[in-house]
């Protein structure tokens, strides 16, 4: 692997693991497993935390997606995997994501830098 590979991975592997563990997008794949539960403070503004639903497996896998790093693992495992063993998929799979990934992280640096 070379190293522009390696970082087309590194970036592929935190847009998918973004894509898993935040966005509104996927929510449909976390709801079976975890709950939004939206509480008022004193001041006014809303917080979010997430409530676990289920035990053994369902609650393992809502624990999963609730973890940035966690889920980092297995997403990067995946990619890496597709990309040992079925090249041709996973090349163009890989190289969306972390043009996505890039460009997300330019979004943020962007919105820091203005705000």
């Amino acid at each position: 692997m070379t190293v522009f590979e390696f970082i087309l991975l590194g970036l592929a592997s935190f847009r998918l693991t973004r894509l898993l563990v935040f966005d509104k997008i996927t929510e449909f794949i976390r709801r079976p497993f975890h709950e939004m539960i939206e509480e008022e403070l004193p001041d006014g503004t809303v917080e979010e935390y997430i409530q676990l639903k289920g035990t053994g497996l369902r609650r393992w896998i809502g624990e999963l997606l609730s973890c940035y790093w966690c889920t980092g693992i297995w997403a990067t495992g995946f990619l890496y995997l597709l990309y040992v063993f079925y090249t041709p998929l996973s090349e163009p799979l890989i190289v969306i994501f972390a043009i996505a990934g890039l460009a997300a992280i330019i979004e943020t640096c962007v919105t820091r830098l203005l705000n």
